[in-house]
Order: structure tokens, then sequence, then C-alpha cells
């Protein structure tokens, strides 16, 4: 297990410009009007899989016939990042969509804190001494709502989308967040969507194989979390 003090946060802004892809996607995560995220049992996979995505777009992973392998001695200066960077170097090697489902709520716990430090979300007290995040910078979550939207709804050519956004939108959609998209708009977008995917992928070998196996590990988490909830419903 690995975790992260939130004073080390300093290298994270208020502005969606400069939010990593992990915390931009935990951002999409949250309901607008009651400020929490929504209950999904896969928003640590999801985080996690936005983190190996940001790192291997930056080039400080590599795909080595499947398996994740960091560039020793790169940093990005994000600790969220970087820490997860230095747990995949000094850990066996494993397949990337193994790292999605391996520990995710460390990265998950780390994204948090990162930006309660940076007075995006705030804390508080819940049951069981659990603590709870909410939003505090309601603006900062709709900027990077605002900007995904458009790319997901065609107001931005897909030749002209960033690498980066495109992995926002192919991660976001995977996991069926409905605090970005319903389920009826992912089906009118899915074209769109499967071109933004490919477009996420295109900036590195690492890159497109992170895409692949981040979304295929995010499915399978979405399908089981599903299934858990019919079973418990009865239904």
């Amino acid at each position: 297990m690995w975790s992260i003090h939130a004073r080390s946060q300093r290298s994270v802004t208020v502005s969606g410009e400069t939010l990593s892809l992990p915390a931009r996607l935990h951002l999409l995560s949250y309901d607008p009007v009651r400020m929490r995220p929504a209950a999904t049992g896969h928003q640590a996979h999801l985080v996690t899989a936005a983190a190996l995505a940001e790192l291997a777009r930056r080039g400080l992973l590599r795909d080595e016939g499947g398996t994740a392998r960091a560039v020793p001695g790169d940093r990005t200066g994000d600790p969220v990042l970087d820490g997860l960077s230095a747990v995949i170097g000094a850990d066996r090697p494993r397949r990337w969509k193994s790292w999605v489902t391996h520990r995710p709520a460390g990265v998950l716990d780390a994204v948090r804190a990162q930006l309660a430090d940076a007075g995006v979300l705030r804390t508080r007290q819940g049951l069981f001494g659990r603590t709870r995040y909410e939003l505090a910078r309601a603006d900062t979550a709709a900027t990077v709502r605002e900007r995904a939207r458009a790319v997901l709804t065609g107001a931005v050519p897909v030749a002209e989308v960033s690498d980066e956004d495109a992995a926002l939108v192919a991660l976001a959609t995977a996991a069926e967040l409905r605090t970005f998209a319903t389920g009826r708009e992912r089906r009118a977008y899915r074209a769109r969507i499967a071109e933004l995917t490919e477009r996420a992928g295109s900036a590195a070998p690492a890159l497109r194989k992170v895409m692949e196996e981040a979304r295929a590990a995010i499915t399978a988490a979405v399908t089981a979390s599903a299934a858990a909830g019919v079973m418990s419903s009865g239904g």
C-alpha cells in the first residue's frame, strides 16, 4: 500500500487546464447538484486507469510485451503520478490491466487528498470516522465537465482533440459515468467515442496498450458492480 501526504500536493492548481487526467476524471464523477461523487463500485479503477494513461502519455511508462515498465529516473512533479510510477518500478512486472485493479484505492485516496489540499474538494467526517469528500469548487468541476462534453458531442473535430482530452472521454464513457453522459448519449455518440479512443492511443504504443486494457478492465468492473447490485436487490 502507498499513500501521499496532503501537504505535498502543491503541484495541483484549481484550473481545469492544469489538473492531471486522474484528477479531472474524478471530478467528472461528482454530481453537480448534490456536490458528492456518484456511488459507483469502480471509481478507484477509473482513477488508476487515468493515472496509468497519463504516465504513458508522458513517456514515463513503456510497454514491454504487454507489461507496464517505469522509465527509471524520470518524474512528472505530480506526487500522485510519481507515487504510482515508483510503485510500478519497485513491484514485479504486471500487465496494464492488472495495474488497474491492483490496490487501486491508494491512487484514489491520493487524488482526493490532492484535490482537497488544492481547495477543489472539502472533507467531512462521515459515519464510523470515514472521511467524505464534497465539491468545494463547483466552478472547477463545471469547467472540466463542459470541456469534456464539448469533446464528446463533437463541438471539437476529433483531429483537433488532444490525446489527453480524448483519453478523458474514452475512460469516462467506458466507466458509464452518468454524471458525465447518460446511456442514451453514450449510444448516440458510440462512433465518436470509438474515434476518440483511437485518438487517445495514437500518441505512443504504451498509451495505445493502456487504453485498450484499461477500458477492458473498467468495463469488467462496471459489469461486476451492476451484477452485484442486482443480486443485493434480489433481482
